[in-house]
């Protein structure tokens, strides 16, 4: 089991899949051992009982879901920076990622 387990959602689940591997080879390059998954919206809920991620990363095209899972959650949501997901910037919203998850602990 990875030490951080983060999940993108986005429309479909499928823009956010590159993002993902880009994440994925920075997590690698940093020795953080991290599961990191997209799913989309309409299966959200499904993949945070399943997997019990520790940050919930929303794409900007579902941004107005951000209050729901906020309120009904007890681990950080965030919107990922569109600029950072328009030039699928996997460093940086990795990043974000995990300065969001060591401060709600």
């Amino acid at each position: 089991m990875a030490e951080k387990t983060i999940m993108l959602v986005c429309a479909a689940g499928m823009s956010t899949s590159l993002l993902v591997s880009k994440m994925e080879k920075a997590a690698a390059a940093k020795g953080v051992d991290a599961e990191i998954f997209a799913t989309a919206s309409s299966d959200a809920n499904n993949k945070i009982s399943e997997k019990n991620p520790d940050i919930l990363m929303l794409g900007p095209q579902v941004r107005y879901m951000l209050k729901n899972f906020q309120d009904s959650l007890e681990i950080p949501v965030e919107v990922i920076n569109m600029q950072d997901y328009g030039m699928m910037n996997g460093e940086k919203v990795l990043n974000e990622a995990l300065t969001s998850i060591d401060a709600a602990k």
